[in-house]
């Protein structure tokens, strides 16, 4: 079902010992490297994501956070590597400032950062190569370079423009050093370097990460807070540890699709998928498919938007959200045109997903980011860590599910997927790009599982992104006359210029001992194997 031929851009890559799919090529192959050397898809993961923060600093770095999924001794595990804000930080110090809402630059919206540890915790469990090892990829980039790519040079040039205009204070002038060292943003081709961030990694590995939120890394990331007016501790960061998790899933034509537990809004994609579970679709094309989709994620977005936060504030519980009973009544609100929800606007965010797989039957489904492009502006100096804004999705609103806390982590938007069938494997899939994700999530698991497309056809199929009320949306690509068609029924539909707010996603699945792999047309993305 999910494998026959369909038109496509580009076909999938189909091996048997080994996959690495994420959106850098030269990531993908420091994951295979691993696997060359002996490791697993787990340190296949590990090196990749370490490898992301130098390889596509645009979207994620050493000072963001990360999630995973994994399958390995026979079952799913979950890991959940996001990070608090600042035991400092509270609503009477936003409320000095004047503040109404969060804002995306500054110490702020910084959380303690959990990528580092994700990967020392992932390699202790489950990986065979030390870190000193699964990073050197990642430090020899950052210390020989390496030439921009087309995707990440044209996002990289948006977010120095962006950041001179907004990025004015002398707390920010690291960043421009290291990230715009020719006083502009590199460009397509030219080749990038950063000897702190090799420097950093180097650190990372021999200490296993401790040093990062202990040792001397962590003294620089305070030593910087202080003298910037930011808010952290030493405690602040001696203190986190990333949590194994139990994942959460639903059914959904006749496979369990699995995400991790709030914090994260995978919540909101299984939701959907609950509603949509009660309808039948005869074909991608149709309005009706496409329009009860819609409806579908609208009502999962108000639901998420109200209740997902910090585990230790939900109001209600994961398992209510997911019931059939639930789905019900929810499916009955979706009417024959299109209604109003009242969530807030979903804003564009800056992540990367990767997705790894060995011979063995491990297989790893990742998440990484600084959220919204480079993260606060905030880069520690002489470190290369570019601290992430993901406090931004705080409310300061006190009575909301969301309401900033000290030690409280946010509403995240980076969502790592998988699918097994009768309690097997079938493989790790993801689409990055803030709340985008779960709608990336529905769209390419409808085409899977819906329209039997293949990995690399369901990726490049069109796409919609719902932003607010009845506002869809849709990719330069998309049918003119389903576009009408959805017009005609209240959708508010809009032709994007390009598809950079779309999504870019990978996908593994594994079928009878074959590795099938499907890679984003919208990135620069590439997929490594044996």
């Amino acid at each position: 079902m999910l494998y026959h031929p369909h038109p496509s851009r580009r076909v999938c890559v189909v091996a048997q010992e080994g996959m690495v799919a994420t959106s850098q090529p030269l990531a993908a192959q420091a994951g295979l490297s691993m696997l060359e050397r002996g490791g697993n898809a787990i340190d296949a993961a590990v090196a990749t994501a370490a490898a992301l923060t130098v390889l596509e600093p645009t979207s994620n770095g050493l000072g963001g956070d990360a999630f995973a999924l994994v399958w390995a001794e026979g079952r799913l595990h979950g890991l959940n590597a996001s990070g608090y804000a600042p035991r400092a930080l509270d609503l009477e110090q936003a409320a000095r400032q004047g503040l109404t809402s969060m804002p995306r630059f500054g110490w702020f919206p910084v959380t303690v950062p959990g990528a580092p540890a994700a990967w020392a915790e992932l390699s202790a469990r489950f990986g065979r190569l030390p870190l000193t090892e699964t990073l050197a990829p990642a430090i020899h980039y950052a210390e020989r370079g390496y030439p921009l790519s087309p995707v990440l040079g044209h996002v990289w040039d948006l977010a120095h423009q962006a950041y001179q205009h907004h990025l004015r204070d002398d707390m920010f002038a690291e960043w421009f050093r290291v990230f715009a060292p020719a006083g502009r943003a590199p460009r397509v081709g030219e080749v990038w370097r950063s000897p702190d961030h090799a420097r950093t990694l180097r650190v990372i590995a021999e200490t296993d990460a401790r040093a990062f939120y202990e040792g001397e890394l962590a003294a620089a990331i305070v030593r910087f807070s202080k003298q910037t007016g930011g808010f952290f501790t030493l405690a602040d960061l001696a203190e986190y540890r990333p949590e194994w998790v139990c994942p959460v899933h639903v059914r959904y034509r006749g496979f369990d699709v699995w995400e991790l537990p709030p914090n994260g809004q995978g919540l909101v994609a299984l939701m959907a998928l609950n509603i949509l579970s009660g309808f039948e679709f005869s074909a991608w094309a149709a309005v009706e498919t496409q329009h009860l989709a819609i409806e579908a994620m609208k009502l999962a977005f108000a639901d998420g938007r109200r209740f997902i936060t910090d585990p230790s504030d939900m109001r209600v519980r994961v398992e209510d959200l997911l019931s059939p009973a639930y789905a019900a009544e929810r499916r009955k609100e979706i009417a024959k045109t299109a209604r109003d929800p009242a969530p807030g606007r979903p804003p564009g965010g800056g992540t990367v997903y990767l997705a790894t797989a060995d011979g063995e039957g491990n297989m790893v489904s990742m998440i990484q980011s600084n959220y919204m492009g480079f993260g606060s502006g905030l880069v520690v100096p002489g470190t290369g860590i570019a601290l992430q804004n993901r406090g931004h999705s705080f409310s300061l609103q006190p009575g909301d599910a969301n309401c900033l806390r000290p030690g409280k982590r946010p509403y995240h938007t980076i969502i790592p997927g998988f699918l097994t069938k009768d309690g097997e494997p079938v493989g790790p899939f993801g689409v990055m790009g803030g709340f985008m994700q779960p709608q990336g999530h529905v769209q390419v698991l409808m085409n899977l599982l819906d329209f039997g497309l293949n990995p690399q056809a369901a990726l490049d199929a069109p796409r919609w992104q719902w932003v607010e009320g009845r506002r869809v949306d849709v990719e330069p690509t998309w049918p003119s006359h389903l576009a009408q068609a959805l017009a005609r029924r209240g959708h508010d539909i809009r032709i994007a210029r390009d598809s950079g707010s779309f999504g870019r996603g990978q996908i593994i699945l594994r079928h009878d001992g074959v590795l099938i792999g499907g890679t984003e047309p919208r990135t620069d993305g590439s997929i490594a194997a044996r």
